[in-house]
């Protein structure tokens, strides 16, 4: 159930930053009921390649940058996470899911919106494993 949770709080935390912030988008039908059926499916496989992203590739990169990170009082981090947001549509770009982020300020923005969203749902909707 903790997956399922996980998994449906960043998908929404995707949703929201996508329908907020211009530079980032899906491919298909802008309006109605068709956006919906045609942006679900990948707006799941996005939301499960950002989250394993963010599992084993941000560790890494803030131990590396954990100086520079302290340096910035930790703005580096935004940085880190519009990275996160970038990284995976580089990943998804050949396998045709649509999802587009357009520049580096997108993601930062689009970054901050997910970790708040995330945040916010977080506190909504705890993991009954805890």
């Amino acid at each position: 159930m903790r997956i399922v949770t996980w998994l449906i709080t960043n998908a929404i935390a995707l949703a929201v930053a996508t329908w907020l912030v211009g530079g980032i988008h899906f491919d298909g039908p802008t309006s109605g009921m068709d956006e919906i059926k045609h942006k679900l499916l990948p707006l799941l496989i996005v939301a499960l390649v950002l989250g394993i992203v963010s599992a084993f590739v941000k560790p890494i990169l803030k131990f590396v940058a954990f100086p520079f990170i302290l340096l910035t009082l930790g703005l580096l981090l935004l940085v880190i996470n519009a990275a996160m947001l970038g990284l995976t549509a580089w990943i998804l770009g050949p396998t045709g899911v649509g999802f587009h982020v357009d520049g580096f300020w997108a993601a930062v923005l689009g970054g901050i919106i997910i970790s708040i969203v995330g945040w916010g749902l977080d506190r909504v909707w705890p993991d009954s494993d805890e």
